[in-house]
């Protein structure tokens, strides 16, 4: 894996149908390699998400709307 500085590169969001799913994923994905980008949590009114980096470092967030 090339190292990777905070910010860079491209960020795949994916919508969940419940916040519950957004923990779900999060903590599924740690537990399985990936590493935290930040941990589920109100980020603006209505938005709700996780992020964190895959095996190859690729940037990803799971969030729910409202």
């Amino acid at each position: 894996m090339r190292r990777r500085a905070a910010g860079d590169g491209t960020m795949v969001a994916l919508a969940a149908p419940s916040r519950e799913m957004v923990d779900e994923i999060h903590a599924l994905a740690l537990k399985t390699g990936a590493a935290d980008g930040r941990a589920p949590g109100v980020r603006i009114p209505n938005f709700y998400g996780a992020y964190f980096r895959d095996l190859d470092g690729d940037k990803l967030c799971i969030f729910k709307m409202g």
